[in-house]
């Protein structure tokens, strides 16, 4: 029982991280080479914003 629930676990981290490199080869490159996180949340949102 236990490897099956380590597997599992496993199997959603894999998936996880899937889906979130999908969305950060979405980013505009300006915001993904920011310098700082502050500089990046700020091209971030102009990013998203300029979608909805």
């Amino acid at each position: 029982k236990l490897k099956e629930s380590r597997f599992r676990l496993e199997i959603r981290k894999k998936f996880f991280s899937v889906r979130l490199l999908r969305h950060w080869h979405r980013l505009p490159r300006a915001a993904v080479d920011a310098p700082s996180l502050a500089v990046f949340k700020a091209r971030l949102d102009g990013a998203l914003s300029s979608l909805v």
